[in-house]
């Protein structure tokens, strides 16, 4: 297809693509798999399976690889700027009024009736990818099952059971090589990990310039927070509260939640919630700073692995490597959906609105941007202050 249409496509994903990095993921495999066929559905889940190893959210790993397969490293560039860039902009024009009008009661209100909502979005989303990942593959069904167990109970997804889950499946699917050549087995993991490891030299130097001034400060925190957390906003977030508030107390706890909710209620991916803090910390200035800083790292666990990804991803260990992690991520995707259900549906409201949202998604399949819109409208009736 002609590069306008390409990028088209993932302008407005990230103009309407409601429900955090999960559902968008969901939202990638229907449309451009399934309904389009513009990419095999193996070409999606290599995405998918590296984007787990990588850190950062998963959504926009998965849209740097997809541009990546497209056009190089300058593809990856150019389809992740268009995708982000909606969100960016949105995010900062909030952050612009709230920095002038502190509170913002109609976020809140907004929150309160779009979270239930977006919760019944990724429940179906996370379904579908499992479904998709696992077939009637008994083994990768239980991997699934233990990611969505451990991410349940421990509030984050655990990178290392990801890399755990595709080296089982190495063992039971292609134990010959793995067995002659341990080294190279181990090896799937580790390439993906090579874009950190030379950041020791570079993070003494930003962490040694950060005491000059506030945006080196902004830019090494978020830099850190897109390097060494991984998975969803479910990691980025408490590592992101425990530096903004405690740590620098850049923002107040209420401040902090206002911005998690701008980067829950807003299209694209989650972690734009670094955006709307940056802006709140150091002007338009700290919004860029925060923003280029979080997407670099991830950004380069994509196009650094990516060639050698694709030149071995015929081998039979890369092929069991990618579906023990693909299943583990499934898993923890559903584990997610259960942990932030427990901290936003807090009250029959919510859970009333969680319900019928399910329920329209899955008898009606009513597009997701209408269902965010009834879903902020029930939020404003029923929590709006009188």
């Amino acid at each position: 297809m002609p590069q306008r249409t390409f990028l088209g496509y993932f302008l407005g994903l990230g103009t309407w693509g409601f429900g955090g990095p999960i559902a968008t993921v969901g939202y990638m495999q229907r449309d451009l798999v399934e309904r389009r066929a513009w990419l095999s559905r193996q070409d999606f889940l290599d995405g998918v399976a590296l984007g787990q190893t990588m850190p950062g959210p998963l959504a926009a790993q998965v849209v740097m690889w997809l541009g990546y397969l497209r056009a190089g490293t300058i593809g990856a560039l150019v389809t992740a700027a268009t995708f982000i860039a909606p969100s960016f902009l949105l995010v900062l024009a909030v952050a612009i009024v709230y920095a002038q009008y502190q509170g913002l009661p109609v976020v809140q209100a907004l929150f309160h009736g779009i979270a239930p909502a977006v919760m019944a979005i990724i429940a179906v989303a996370a379904y579908k990818l499992a479904r998709m990942t696992n077939h009637r593959d008994l083994r990768l069904w239980a991997i699934s099952l233990v990611l969505a167990v451990v991410t349940a109970l421990t509030g984050a997804e655990i990178a290392l059971l990801f890399i755990a889950a595709g080296l089982l499946m190495i063992v039971l699917d292609a134990p010959p090589r793995w067995l002659h050549r341990p080294t190279r087995a181990a090896a799937v993991a580790v390439p993906g990990l090579g874009p950190l490891a030379g950041k020791g030299l570079v993070g003494k130097a930003l962490a040694a310039a950060a005491g000059g001034g506030t945006l080196l400060a902004v830019g090494w925190f978020f830099l850190k927070a897109g390097a060494f957390i991984f998975g969803s906003g479910l990691a980025i977030v408490p590592f992101l509260r425990e530096g903004v508030v405690h740590q620098h107390h850049w923002l107040t706890d209420g401040q902090f939640l206002d911005a998690v909710a701008m980067g829950l209620i807003t299209p694209g991916p989650v972690v734009i919630t670094a955006t709307f803090i940056g802006y709140l910390v150091a002007g338009w200035q700290g919004a860029i700073v925060a923003t280029v800083a979080i997407f670099t790292p991830i950004f380069l666990g994509v196009v650094v692995p990516g060639r050698w990804f694709i030149r071995h991803r015929g081998n039979p260990q890369i092929q069991a490597f990618v579906k023990g992690a693909t299943a583990a991520a499934a898993g923890a995707i559903a584990g997610a959906v259960v942990v932030l259900s427990r901290q936003t549906i807090a009250d029959w409201p919510s859970a009333a609105i969680a319900v019928i949202a399910l329920g329209l998604l899955l008898k009606w399949k009513i597009k997701e941007p209408i269902l965010v819109g009834l879903g902020a409208a029930a939020g404003l009736a029923l929590h709006w202050p009188l």
